[in-house]
């Protein structure tokens, strides 16, 4: 199945009704709640944090999943990973795009990979460009590839022809 992932910024989160907007959209769409991922960045995490925690469990109750956004450009504060019911972890491209010639960067990966994988999250990696990165992230035990190498960014016609082969 396809899972429709959408960027959710803070300005949806201080508008107060994300969650009603989320509830009408899959009733409207017919969309079942688990193929819908919303994406959080480090940042929004940091911001009001009460009031964003719940919002993320009513959106949880929803049925919907969480994933955090560019994992790794952020605060990285290991804090929130416990405290906010996310399903999963983007690593940043900036990480994935150099990690075959950057050892840090390849290190990098592995351990969020790991930590992931030890917290019961899944990753999907942002940014994947070449087989010799999807190689490697295979073998690092990645969920999930984003990235030029599989479709680049197209609009929703072209979308619908790709997917219908």
């Amino acid at each position: 199945p396809f899972i429709m992932s959408v960027n959710l910024s803070a300005v949806q989160f201080r508008k107060g009704d994300l969650v009603e907007v989320v509830k009408n959209a899959l009733e409207k769409s017919g969309l079942k709640p688990e193929y819908l991922d919303l994406e959080l960045t480090e940042s929004l995490l940091l911001k009001d944090q009460q009031r964003l925690l719940q919002m993320l469990q009513q959106l949880k109750q929803l049925g919907v999943k969480l994933s955090i956004d560019d994992f790794g450009t952020g605060y990285s504060n290991l804090s929130y990973l416990k405290r906010f019911a996310v399903d999963k972890l983007k690593i940043d491209q900036s990480f994935v795009q150099d990690m075959e010639n950057d050892s840090d960067n390849y290190a990098l990966v592995r351990a969020i990979i790991q930590l992931a994988h030890s917290l019961g999250l899944s990753v999907t990696a942002e940014g994947v460009e070449t087989e010799q990165q999807v190689k490697i992230l295979t073998r690092l035990k990645c969920d999930e590839f984003q990235g030029y190498y599989f479709a680049r960014p197209m609009p929703a016609d072209a979308f619908v022809k790709h997917l219908q082969g």
